[in-house]
């Protein structure tokens, strides 16, 4: 037997804590304290981690970004928007957005709520993701509708000019499509919407054609209110006459969104499929393979897994309306998971 020496044993575990806590020894290419951290511009959040869509995307952190968690109104004067007067003025929470409890084992709820989501948790519940028309135009009008009017949140908001917002982690179940909300992930489309033939409407307003005959988008009060990001937007939409289709058992016409709008929502599709498993890349359709135009039935909805419109969700609701060319935005998206060349 060797003789304590408690003195001796001190040292060695001073040295070996010292030794844990310095790590490795330093590299040149090693971050430094303070250092910034580059970032593409093409990046969402997910259970705080950033997976790259390859397109235009805005974060609530960023500058000019739309922010989901704040209490205060954003379009309110300063001193009117804190939560007292916001209540004053109508809304009931200063929460916008709730816990995802779809389909989640008690056991993890518990985890979730002691210690937050993990993405492999995450997976398991989010299976959807739900196309809304914003009839707002742009999303910078969206914002100020659903969060400081109406007390709700969606994710994502696409605008006119491709770039898209996101609101909040996707961790958070935002209010958006009453039942679809704690297992999906929305985003809200800047455009006009659909409306009934021959009925009165604000797409006059909103879309004129040029000296070119071609449409554009003319947004009222100019587009400097709209703030865009990409000065270079076509603001056309796809096709220049309005789409005339039957939704929810109306005859509904509306303009159809910007090939900058759907470059972007193909990207930010295709990358929710790789994210979230669940997400199939395929649109409600019958059994003849045409797409369902109505609300699906408690059961089609309850089994259903994949990207779908809030008229599917609701019988009350009519987007992303009749332009939404889905199997573009389906074989786009598989296009790109697959790596083959995007279908024209």
């Amino acid at each position: 037997m060797f003789p304590f020496n408690g003195a001796r044993l001190v040292l060695c575990l001073t040295a070996l804590t010292a030794l844990c806590l310095a790590g490795s020894p330093a590299r040149a290419d090693d971050p430094k304290p303070g250092e910034k951290l580059g970032r593409r511009g093409d990046e969402i959040v997910v259970c705080g981690e950033l997976f790259h869509t390859t397109a235009p995307v805005v974060l609530w952190i960023d500058p000019g970004g739309y922010d989901a968690y704040r209490v205060e109104r954003k379009f309110a004067p300063p001193d009117q928007a804190g939560w007292e007067e916001s209540h004053k003025a109508g809304l009931e929470s200063p929460v916008r957005f709730g816990l995802r409890k779809h389909n989640v084992p008690a056991d993890v709820l518990k985890s979730v709520h002691e210690k937050g989501w993990t993405l492999p948790q995450l997976q398991q519940v989010v299976d959807q993701f739900v196309l809304h028309y914003d009839v707002c135009g742009i999303s910078r009008k969206c914002f100020q509708v659903l969060h400081d009017e109406r007390g709700l949140s969606v994710q994502f908001m696409l605008d006119v000019d491709g770039t898209i917002y996101q609101t909040m982690d996707l961790k958070e179940a935002a209010w958006h499509a009453t039942k679809a909300n704690s297992r999906s992930v929305g985003i809200e489309i800047a455009n006009m919407g659909a409306y009934r033939e021959g009925r009165p409407n604000p797409l006059s307003k909103w879309y004129a054609k040029g000296p070119d005959g071609r449409t554009r988008i003319t947004i009222p009060g100019g587009v400097e209110q709209a703030r865009l990001h990409n000065p270079k937007a076509s603001l056309r939409p796809s096709k220049d006459e309005p789409v005339v289709g039957v939704v929810q058992g109306g005859k509904l016409e509306q303009y159809d969104l910007t090939p900058e709008q759907y470059d972007s929502l193909i990207k930010l599709t295709a990358t929710l499929s790789q994210v979230f498993p669940k997400i199939k890349l395929q649109a409600p359709r019958d059994a003849s393979g045409q797409l369902v135009n109505h609300t699906l039935t408690a059961e089609e909805y309850n089994k259903y897994q994949g990207v779908l419109g809030h008229f599917h969700v609701q019988d009350n609701k009519t987007d992303p309306g009749p332009a939404m060319q889905w199997d573009k935005l389906i074989n786009g998206a598989k296009a790109l998971t697959e790596g083959s060349p995007e279908p024209k």
